[in-house]
């Protein structure tokens, strides 16, 4: 894989190992994972799904949706 590490700079060093801890490396793993469940990772903050939320847009990606 060309970028094997794709996350935003600007994430916290706290978050980015949230991510890492589940084993998150790169921004479309995110697309499998609800906004709620990254949030209650320790470290992860509403101001580092803010940024992910903004990457993931960037590139057409989004979190998965909350089941009905």
């Amino acid at each position: 894989m060309e970028h094997e590490r794709d996350l935003p700079e600007r994430l916290s060093k706290p978050a980015l190992r949230a991510l890492a801890s589940a084993g998150i490396q790169r921004l479309d793993q995110l697309a499998d994972w609800r906004a709620a469940d990254i949030l209650k990772l320790h470290g992860m903050g509403r101001k580092g799904i803010d940024t992910l939320e903004q990457a993931l847009a960037e590139r057409g990606l989004s979190f998965k949706k909350a089941e009905a």
